[in-house]
């Protein structure tokens, strides 16, 4: 049967981080196969990012964790919309998603943000595809 995945999803929490890692993997590796084509080649224009959603109450909890394929086009839309965006630069991914989210905590617990726990957004560039050649974790996180 030929099937073409646009999103799959893992109902998760922040204390079940191999689960998260192993699903990522299996998208990267074409295991699920989000971005590559039926020739198991990547997909031109197409990228992976991460939804956070239908959260139980907050980040303290459980979510939906959905991986999905998207084009710059899907960008744009969230740089439109009500969400406050974080972008932070380190030596590697892991590091990098830390610093964002750490910032993110921060501010919600410091009241510079109000989240609406909605729908939040995670994208990571490595330096073959970042414009300064880094690796940055941006994150949309909706607000109210």
């Amino acid at each position: 049967m030929a099937y073409h995945l646009k999103s799959v999803t893992l109902r998760t929490n922040n204390d079940r981080m191999t689960e998260i890692d192993e699903l990522w993997q299996d998208v990267m590796n074409g295991k699920l196969p989000l971005i590559f084509d039926q020739n198991h080649e990547v997909q031109y224009g197409v990228f992976p990012i991460s939804r956070y959603s239908n959260y139980a109450s907050d980040e303290t909890e459980d979510y939906d964790l959905s991986i999905m394929a998207v084009t710059s086009e899907f960008l744009k839309k969230l740089d439109a919309g009500s969400y406050q965006k974080y972008d932070a630069v380190a030596e590697n991914t892991g590091t990098s998603a830390r610093q964002a989210w750490g910032k993110v905590w921060e501010d919600s617990k410091n009241g510079v943000i109000k989240r609406s726990f909605t729908q939040d957004y995670e994208v990571s560039l490595t330096p073959s595809v970042s414009r300064d050649g880094k690796f940055h974790c941006i994150l949309y996180i909706a607000v109210v």
